[in-house]
């Protein structure tokens, strides 16, 4: 992806609009659809855990509310509980599976962000095998 830097930039300052009282693990992400829009989205806890809501969710949930339900290239994602990621920081499942149903898993591009120019690339397939999706039903 040839703007690579600029989009774990914007996934490292999604970073900070995250809210994160209780664990202070700050998530950013960075979602590009294949347009060239990018939408991001950042952690939001709440008090009871289970209503929080993942980076990477709520990018996705932004991009469909203005209509795009397909068509998205890659995804960057920043997350740590320091000023700055001390490691990279997968998806977790329920993102995975999220992912899944709005991309397909040999094209779909997870790329996690410790820097600017510390970037791990993976399909989607790779982190969600034999995965579950919409043409299963």
């Amino acid at each position: 992806m040839d703007n690579q830097k600029e989009l774990a930039k914007a996934a490292l300052e999604a970073r900070n609009l995250s809210y994160s009282p209780y664990s202070g693990f700050r998530v950013g992400a960075a979602l590009v659809c294949k347009d060239g829009q990018i939408y991001t989205g950042a952690n939001i806890e709440n008090a009871a855990y289970s209503p929080t809501n993942c980076a990477e969710r709520t990018a996705f949930f932004k991009a469909v509310m203005d209509g795009h339900q397909r068509g998205f290239s890659a995804i960057f994602i920043a997350g740590g509980a320091n000023d700055a990621p001390a490691d990279f920081c997968p998806p977790c499942g329920v993102c995975r599976q999220v992912m899944r149903e709005f991309c397909n898993p040999d094209e779909f591009s997870v790329f996690l962000v410790k820097s600017e120019d510390e970037v791990r690339e993976y399909k989607l397939c790779e982190l969600l095998p034999l995965s579950f999706g919409p043409e299963d039903l």
